[in-house]
């Protein structure tokens, strides 16, 4: 894996991922070939809970990589920005809870990494928007369909539109951030986040993402259908009689996993 991308685990099942191509973590081509790597070993990481998504500097994601993109023919374009869709996507479609950790700047297809994200945790003196229609183009890593699904159609369109930069403040009443912390704070407060949730059966937290962006797509019927295939997949975990137990006995339960 390139040393830009890295990945650090603990015992817990929180995985990070850290962005490290300063100054703004500029999404070129190598950046995106090793988020795509990153993406791609995680998946495969059966022991991971939740995965938080972080800058090692002073900004989350700048964008597009714009002095590379310069250089690259029409020819170039059109192979590289599906590229960076697929990783951005790649994110997206882990199956276990991912955060967003923002500081700084996260803007075009930051912005883009950010929403690809379960969850969005923002400093206070963060920025976050959608540029693209400034640089006469769209979102092109999901954009226009995450934020749409996240903030709703009339809020997309308004930060797509006017490619605005927002303040925190403006994300979480926009509904594109779930919580806004004191900047020095921002870690500890994502840290705890992810901890309330590796906390939790590691089966079940899976399978509720799935029942819930898979049923999003469904009629209600359906949708309700699927969920209960989802539920029938915790009945027979040991983590299930782990957590009855727990209970009887007035402690904390401990999940494994199976």
């Amino acid at each position: 894996m390139a040393s830009c991308v890295r990945i650090e685990k603990d015992e817990t099942g929180i995985r990070t991922l850290i962005l490290d191509k300063p100054p703004v973590n500029a999404l070129g081509q190598e950046l995106v070939a090793a988020m795509q790597e990153a993406a791609d070993a995680l998946r495969r990481d059966a022991e991971a809970r939740v995965l938080v998504v972080r800058s090692a500097g002073k900004h989350f994601c700048g964008g597009a990589d714009l002095k590379e993109r310069q250089g690259m023919t029409e020819e170039q374009v059109r192979a590289f920005v599906p590229r960076l869709a697929g990783a951005v996507r790649a994110i997206a479609e882990l199956p276990f809870p991912t955060i967003a950790s923002v500081r700084g700047a996260a803007l075009g297809g930051g912005c883009e990494l950010a929403l690809a994200c379960d969850l969005r945790v923002l400093a206070q003196d963060a920025t976050i928007g959608l540029r693209e229609t400034a640089l006469a183009i769209l979102p092109g890593a999901g954009g226009t369909q995450r934020l749409t699904r996240i903030a709703g159609m009339a809020r997309a369109k308004r930060w797509i539109f006017t490619a605005k930069v927002h303040t925190a403040a403006e994300a979480l009443e926009d509904g594109v951030a779930d919580h806004v912390s004191l900047p020095e704070r921002l870690d500890e407060d994502t840290q705890a986040l992810a901890e309330s949730i590796a906390a939790n059966g590691p089966v079940a937290v899976r399978a509720a993402k799935r029942a819930i962006e898979r049923g999003i797509t469904m009629p209600m019927a359906e949708a309700l259908d699927y969920e209960w295939g989802c539920y029938t997949e915790t009945i027979g975990t040991e983590d299930r009689l782990e957590a009855l137990k727990a209970f009887a006995e007035k402690r904390k339960p401990s999940f494994r996993g199976r």
